[in-house]
């Protein structure tokens, strides 16, 4: 008995000596998290995405982290690197097609969090646009979303050139502002750095009058106008803070609404560890299973051009669709991507 107490002890000892020491690629930075938002009133809880209906669920691949329509076909672009359409296969990027638009001539923009951004034609035929800024020299780490205004220039992020696509969990643990948005355009073929020092940025929707350009910050739970017009223009500017999840992906619908995908609720270990940098660390040398763990929540905002919640459409239950990265609306309805669901879904947009 006493040789069994004395193995457990050695065990126990080597466990914590584990939790304690064994290296991890991130440096945890303290920061003050706003406690979260109740889930009354602006964010009352709600089941109108029960009835999400799911497509494409058992075409042998999974996460359409974002939709594209264009001349009646739908497109969607999946975890191994392949676009989908109506059609068929279109095309493979060979690395991770993220945020998709296409622009005046038929080309689909792509957002590829590998490959940088990317041209595909009609063809087929790709042509690489962008893989670093050219006026701060930093290659794109993590490139994750875009919007195309009238005159051809793309806006789109970079969401971490520290730590690359797979490693989100890193990035939100450490806590450090490597994100950017960046502006590509096709006349001169410059990508230019607009803002950086950001927490992951992700989603980019340009504005309906395109005098500004919406910017979600994931690990900041916030929506950055950035101005690219008028007296304003070159500065940002927080529209709406405190956000009830993580926000992905954004987009307009041309009518002044801006749908925001919220990959889930808050985290309650994530906020209550933001001064805790040491617990977040030992956090990661857990096996995976046991850090903690995106909740199960199918969640999108529509908001107006100065951050007021129009729409707020949940559905918190083990079979939602889940996480939703992305929400566009084509035609009275909503289609939605998702980063490892199976399938695109798609529901009647509220009125």
């Amino acid at each position: 008995m006493k040789f069994i107490i004395k193995i457990l002890s050695i065990s126990v000892l080597i466990c914590l000596l584990y939790l304690l020491l064994w290296p991890v690629p991130i440096n945890p930075v303290a920061w003050d998290s706003p406690n979260p938002p109740s889930m009354t009133g602006l964010y009352a809880k709600n089941d109108y995405l029960k009835n999400i209906e799911i497509f494409w669920a058992n075409d042998g691949h999974y996460g359409p982290e974002d939709i594209a329509i264009y001349d009646g076909n739908l497109y969607a672009g999946y975890h191994d690197g392949v676009i989908m359409s109506s059609s068929g296969e279109f095309y493979n990027t060979n690395g991770r097609p993220l945020g998709m638009v296409f622009d005046s001539d038929s080309n689909l923009i792509v957002a590829d969090a590998i490959q940088g951004l990317i041209s595909v034609n009609q063809k087929g035929i790709a042509t690489t646009l962008s893989i670093k800024s050219d006026s701060d020299g930093i290659p794109l780490g993590f490139t994750d979303d875009l919007d195309i205004a009238s005159d051809g220039k793309i806006y789109f992020s970079d969401a971490s050139d520290k730590f690359g696509y797979g490693e989100d969990r890193l990035s939100v643990m450490e806590h450090s502002p490597n994100g950017r948005l960046l502006v590509y355009d096709p006349a001169t073929k410059i990508t230019t750095t607009l803002l950086d020092s950001l927490y992951f940025a992700n989603g980019v929707a340009v504005g309906t009058d395109e005098s500004f350009v919406l910017l979600n910050e994931t690990y900041m739970y916030r929506i950055h106008k950035y101005w690219l017009k008028g007296d304003k223009a070159g500065t940002s500017e927080i529209i709406i803070d405190n956000l009830p999840g993580f926000p992905d992906n954004i987009s307009s619908n041309g009518k002044g609404i801006y749908w925001v995908a919220l990959f889930t609720v808050r985290n309650d270990f994530i906020d209550s560890t933001t001064n805790k940098p040491f617990i977040r660390k030992m956090a990661l040398r857990l096996p995976e299973f046991l850090q903690p763990q995106p909740e199960p929540y199918a969640f999108i905002l529509g908001i107006d051009d100065s951050g007021n919640v129009l729409h707020n459409l949940q559905y918190g239950a083990s079979d939602a669709y889940s996480p939703i990265t992305s929400a566009k609306q084509y035609d009275g309805y909503l289609y939605f991507g998702s980063l490892t669901h199976e399938g695109w879904g798609k529901i009647e947009a509220p009125k």
